[in-house]
């Protein structure tokens, strides 16, 4: 309670200072999504950079350097996700790790008669539960530029902080009520059974195949596509769209237009 308060406090207080201007010139000049929220959201999404710029630890890896416009560019994209979640800015973590590119990482791969093969893999990006958010900058900076396609590595990998916050990583986040749990199992599964199809069919879909792995990463597909191509999401995937505005309390087909855009 009493860290509750204190933390509250100290919002408040943050918030209270002007933003700064030059944060301002990268959200209209690097963030394609905040041209075209509402002056409402665009001041809900100024409350979440300052606070998830003051809250959360970023650190630059293999020898970058961290500026302004990428903290500012990541965690205004991050914030799209929860502009519709009341006092809630990803409490859950604590750490941001941006690499210059795409970074390789080293994991182990079983082989038959209990023997393991350590292999690389190229990543982009990465969520772990409790653990930190890693981000590929060069990706994040082309997808904050060009809004509409789709994708968006921002929104995928805190798609997943949000999805873990029951403590499970299994493409469910917490629900607010027993109706949309239940049209969520339903919608879910017949849509993520369908991306499965479309795949191995190798037949070319709205949604990245990649959703087809698991239901977490189709949760995480299905959120960026929800909030970069909304209203080719609307047409193609009316049901999905529709539990999606209940779960994030946003309507993003309802936005002006991107300049760059793929509906």
């Amino acid at each position: 309670m009493l860290f509750s308060w204190l933390r509250n406090r100290r919002r408040r207080s943050l918030l209270a200072e002007p933003f700064p201007p030059d944060w301002l010139t990268i959200l209209h000049e690097i963030v394609g999504h905040y041209r075209v929220l509402s002056e409402a959201d665009q001041a809900k999404l100024r409350a979440a950079v300052r606070i998830m710029l003051a809250e959360k630890q970023w650190e630059g890896c293999r020898g970058l350097e961290l500026t302004d416009e990428m903290r500012v560019a990541i965690a205004a994209l991050a914030a799209v996700l929860i502009l519709g979640l009341e006092d809630f800015y990803f409490d859950n973590v604590q750490t941001i790790l941006v690499y210059p590119n795409e970074y390789v990482v080293k994991q182990e791969r079983a082989l038959e008669g209990g023997a393991t093969l350590e292999e690389e893999s190229d990543r982009l990006g990465e969520a772990h539960y409790r653990g930190p958010v890693i981000l590929s900058w060069a990706e994040i900076r082309q997808n904050a530029l060009e809004p509409g396609y789709g994708k968006n590595l921002v929104f995928h990998e805190f798609a997943h902080q949000l999805d873990m916050l029951n403590g499970a990583f299994d493409g469910t986040p917490n629900l607010p009520t027993g109706d949309l749990a239940t049209r969520w199992g339903r919608i879910m599964g017949d849509e993520y059974r369908r991306l499965q199809r479309a795949e191995r069919r190798g037949q070319e879909t709205l949604l990245d195949p990649y959703g087809a792995t698991d239901p977490a990463e189709f949760f995480a597909v299905a959120t960026e596509c929800f909030f970069d191509a909304p209203r080719a999401m609307q047409r193609v995937y009316p049901d999905l769209y529709a539990m999606f505005c209940d779960y994030y309390r946003q309507d993003p087909a309802a936005w002006q237009e991107f300049e760059t855009r793929r509906d």
